[in-house]
């Protein structure tokens, strides 16, 4: 199989990994490709972060601010069967309610949710509600929301892979056992590529300064949430991988709105 196709299988079985997207293709699984998808995983977040956009734009047209924002939320949600949602509520759960590491794993692995995942994921919700109603209010704000939504579903992947190349993997089984051996000198190429691809489109349209503001975000959000799960748990586990996605995200909208 020749190298182009090879990454295209890899990169439609990261889609396959990380949304609802029909991507039916049953060669597409072997366990080398399964290892290899983290390297795709900025590139699906322009990917979800673009249909996300084009909901947000054209829910925009019709709606008030904050409901185009409920709108878009709601089917970024369906678009990924709430993947990194689960992760970032039962961390909550692991985190707030167990008392040492091996209660908060027995926790994470509980699949009801707890006090402190409702808390936390409801918080989240509103929280990326609310600030996408908000940047719809301003001047230009539909399609600085588009571009805030398409980054920050990019950066806050790469955010995620940070932390599976500088981690330390927990379980021996799991959702994010497939990627637990880290990122390869290529495939951190590839992230690192799309990153600043995604970087520099935003320049176009987001001022240097909030740009700027947006990743200050979610190296802050990343760092947060890092520090919660390596002090309680010494590694990570799939669901601190979710949480990191949305510490991420949150973070680089908040810095957005916040310098806008």
């Amino acid at each position: 199989m020749s190298r182009w196709r090879e990454e295209r299988a890899v990169f439609l079985l990261a889609v396959q990994f990380l949304t609802r997207l029909p991507v039916r293709d049953p060669d597409l699984w072997s366990p080398a490709r399964m290892a290899a998808i983290p390297r795709w995983f900025p590139a699906v977040g322009v990917l979800t972060g673009g249909l996300m956009a084009a909901v947000w734009l054209a829910a925009g047209l019709v709606l008030p601010p904050v409901v185009a924002a409920l709108v878009t939320v709601a089917f970024g949600l369906l678009l990924t069967g709430a993947f990194h949602e689960d992760g970032f509520a039962d961390a909550c759960d692991g985190l707030g309610g167990g008392l040492t590491r091996e209660r908060a794993l027995e926790i994470m692995r509980d699949s009801r949710l707890g006090t402190y995942g409702a808390a936390g994921l409801g918080l989240m919700l509103a929280g990326r509600v609310a600030v996408l109603a908000a940047l719809g209010t301003l001047e230009g704000g539909a399609v600085t929301g588009a571009v805030a939504l398409i980054a920050g579903q990019a950066l806050s992947r790469t955010s995620a892979v940070a932390a599976v190349a500088t981690g330390r993997y927990l379980r021996d089984h799991g959702t994010a056992k497939p990627v637990q051996e880290g990122v390869d000198r290529p495939g951190a190429a590839v992230v690192a590529t799309s990153s600043l691809v995604v970087l520099a489109a935003a320049a176009l349209w987001l001022p240097l300064g909030a740009l700027a503001a947006g990743v200050g975000g979610v190296v802050l959000g990343h760092l947060l949430m890092r520090r919660a799960y390596e002090r309680k748990l010494g590694g990570y586990t799939g669901d601190c991988l979710g949480a990191v996605q949305q510490c991420s995200e949150i973070g680089f909208l908040l810095g957005v709105l916040a310098w806008l």
